[in-house]
């Protein structure tokens, strides 16, 4: 295989990575925004429900909870490794966006959920209307790190076989045994993604700052 080839190879990879990040970040996004209202606007047993599953989610490495879902849950619903992969990590990336929406959430000026009230707004027409729009605008920083994890984590779906960027560096590394060249060209690939996903979100978050916040 020439250096083009090989090159063409490990880039075709791709696609499966950018596959597995755009399930794992929608998913864990929804997920995220339901248990973080849960959790400011819970009460008790919702804050303490919601701390714990941020507990529990954040110390279980994701490749294990990739691991469960693929060699145990799979066998009663019958996941593909892509799917697992995916269902995996989203559901690790709803732990740390939930924590991301929370504390946006609470960045919101109490007064605003006062104020929307006070002109006829119920609670939930407050929190739809007036809390999340602002809300959304503050945790667009912080979720680019999130974005960029996911990225990177999606790496591990390669431990179930999906041929993504570094399963198929490690095939072509093996067959001629130049693991520079192979892991080097992941390596790039994985830093320019992270590296366009960074710069968009700093565009949105510039576009949509809100006027006196900064």
């Amino acid at each position: 295989m020439n250096a083009a080839n090989f090159l063409q190879y490990i880039v075709s990879g791709t696609a499966y990575t950018l596959g597995v990040t755009l399930i794992a970040l929608p998913l864990g996004l929804l997920i995220g925004l339901v248990l973080a209202l849960v959790y400011v606007y819970g009460g008790k047993a919702g804050s303490r429900s919601m701390q714990a599953y941020s507990i529990v989610l954040r110390g279980i490495p994701p490749i294990v909870l990739l691991f469960i879902l693929y060699f145990v849950v799979s066998g009663a619903i019958n996941l593909s490794p892509f799917a697992a992969g995916a269902l995996a990590l989203g559901i690790v990336s709803s732990a740390y966006q939930m924590e991301i929406i929370r504390g946006a959430i609470l960045s919101v000026d109490a007064g605003q959920m006062m104020a929307a009230r006070a002109v006829g707004l119920s609670r939930l027409e407050a929190i739809r209307s007036v809390v999340l729009p602002q809300a959304f605008r503050y945790a667009i920083a912080p979720w680019s790190n999130e974005v960029a994890i996911v990225i990177k984590d999606s790496s591990l779906v390669y431990a179930l076989g999906v041929p993504e960027v570094l399963r198929r560096a490690q095939l072509i590394g093996a067959s001629n045994q130049n693991y520079l060249l192979a892991y080097g060209a992941a390596a790039t690939i994985y830093f320019i993604l992270v590296w366009l996903a960074n710069k968009s979100l700093v565009g949105l978050e510039k576009r949509l700052a809100i006027p006196g916040s900064h």
